[in-house]
């Protein structure tokens, strides 16, 4: 009898969330990821939780419409990483002029099934607190709704309910080879050691690396459709001081946008173009720091330049390309596709392409519903149930905050709101029965030791920058003494 039901290669959102769907439905299930949990495209993303706005100029109304009807389920399971956000969108002259926003949003709001957030309307910006920040000849624009997300900890919190569930979750673990009969036996790598496991069924949910996994691990015959897309961002110390993000149109047709982030910064993103290299070593490059810079520099009247970036960050998208590579990368489509190949004889696997955060937890139950034939699964179940620390209503936060600084008085309210942001209530995992400051110290920075302490025990984090890029952003605040001492105190807790 093999070890486990499914095997899943790859530890982003999509092989996150089909663990955890499949370990709730009662498989035995074992993800496997080379490096940290959301280390790559699920870290990198511009942390919207939206339909695509832009998609419906190519048509692309179904992925729209499945996306917009997630934002709303999601907000609902992971009311502590999710939240609502409205968007500003500043009328220009061109070929999307007022009258075509508008029908675009109309159309954004009837296709989105709203229950819970507010629809699209006008704004005159001459006299709202989003157009002070804007070029005086912005006198009109729409707002919108759409959701922000903190992506890693979107993945982070998959992983760890798959775990609660029974699913085993192994990182720092790399596939080498794979050899498939009636069940595949994968050959480990575990930090210079060497292990097996055997699964009934794998998943390849490597993202921008399936196409390498499925030629040189799994061995398959074929080359696969894949088109790699390259989108960076940058973030900068805060241009506006408000809690709306703004979404611009370029000069080249694509949009920017600009939100609020950590706090005290803005986020500017994304670019997208055709990648090629290696996938170890993805970052933005000097032009497309420049084009962001340009971008809101034309709508901004606080300029924006290179020597602000305070960070950078690039992600590759894995999309599925039927055009051969004839479109632009901008108009390939960002749905997703499953492909199965199950063989008399032979164990099965699945290959997922593409996808989007926005649409992960609907991949996940169409993902394991294609392998559930496989075995004797439980019917769906992750549209009502919570993340980790999202038991609460959507609009619930600032009581959640409230009850946390009454729990724990020695907190200040910013400190409160970020661990509430991050842990919902699950807060109390964290901190315990503190009864002072001194409890959860050392500090290193913002961050707590009982905190780093809680991400070593219960989210894998091995290491200063799991912690300060993916289980938070603290390390826009840490400075690098305090990120070594950090370090230091994780090798010592762990040994």
């Amino acid at each position: 009898m093999p070890d486990y039901d499914l095997a899943i290669i790859g530890g982003g959102i999509n092989g996150a969330g089909i663990a955890r769907d499949a370990a709730g439905r009662g498989l035995r299930v074992v993800l496997l990821e080379q490096n940290d949990l959301a280390s790559g495209t699920s870290s990198a993303s511009t942390k919207l939780i939206h339909g695509g706005l832009r998609y419906l100029e190519h048509g692309m109304f179904r992925l729209v419409r499945e996306a917009l009807t997630e934002r709303e389920v999601l907000l609902k399971t992971a009311p502590h990483v999710i939240r609502p956000m409205r968007f500003v969108l500043p009328a220009i002259p061109g070929p999307r002029s007022p009258i075509v926003l508008r029908i675009g949003l109309f159309l954004y709001d009837w296709l989105g099934a709203r229950k819970i957030l507010p629809g699209a309307r006008g704004l005159d910006l001459t006299h709202h607190v989003t157009g002070q920040p804007l070029f005086r000849k912005f006198t009109y624009g729409f707002e919108y709704s759409d959701c922000w997300a903190d992506d890693s900890r979107l993945v982070v919190l998959n992983a760890v309910d798959a775990a609660e569930r029974g699913a085993v979750i192994r990182t720092r673990t790399r596939v080498t080879r794979a050899e498939r009969e009636d069940e595949w036996r994968l050959i480990l790598n575990v930090q210079g050691r060497r292990d097996v496991v055997t699964a009934r069924a794998l998943v390849n949910a490597t993202g921008p690396w399936a196409g390498v996994v499925s030629e040189t691990i799994l061995r398959m015959e074929g080359t696969p459709p894949l088109r790699l897309a390259k989108g960076s961002h940058i973030v900068v110390p805060k241009v506006f001081d408000h809690d709306r993000g703004y979404i611009f149109q370029n000069t080249d047709q694509r949009i920017i946008f600009a939100l609020p982030f950590a706090d005290d910064f803005t986020l500017i993103g994304t670019t997208d173009e055709n990648f090629t290299g290696p996938l170890d070593s993805v970052a933005p490059s000097a032009d497309e720091v420049m084009y962001l810079c340009r971008a809101v520099k034309d709508y901004f009247r606080q300029p924006v330049e290179p020597d602000q970036v305070v960070w950078a960050f690039a992600g590759v998208r894995s999309l599925y390309d039927e055009s051969a590579g004839k479109d632009a990368a901008e108009d390939v489509t960002r749905d997703y596709h499953l492909v199965l190949d199950e063989r008399y004889g032979v164990a099965p696997v699945l290959t997922v392409y593409g996808g989007k955060i926005t649409t992960h937890r609907r991949l996940a139950e169409e993902a394991v519903d294609a392998i559930a034939h496989f075995f004797q699964t439980r019917r769906r179940w992750t549209a009502k149930s919570p993340l980790p620390g999202g038991d609460f209503l959507w609009d619930a936060i600032g009581i959640r905050v409230s009850q946390t600084l009454r729990a724990w008085p020695f907190l200040d309210e910013p400190e409160a709101w970020r661990l509430v942001r991050a842990y919902g209530t699950r807060v109390e995992r964290v901190l315990g029965q503190a009864k002072k400051r001194e409890d959860i110290a050392p500090f290193f920075g913002p961050l707590s030791a009982a905190e780093a302490r809680y991400l070593m025990k219960e989210e894998w984090a091995r290491t200063a920058d799991d912690i300060l890029w993916r289980r938070s952003k603290l390390g826009l605040k840490v400075a690098p003494g305090e990120k070594e001492l950090l370090a230091r105190f994780m090798v010592q807790s762990a040994s």
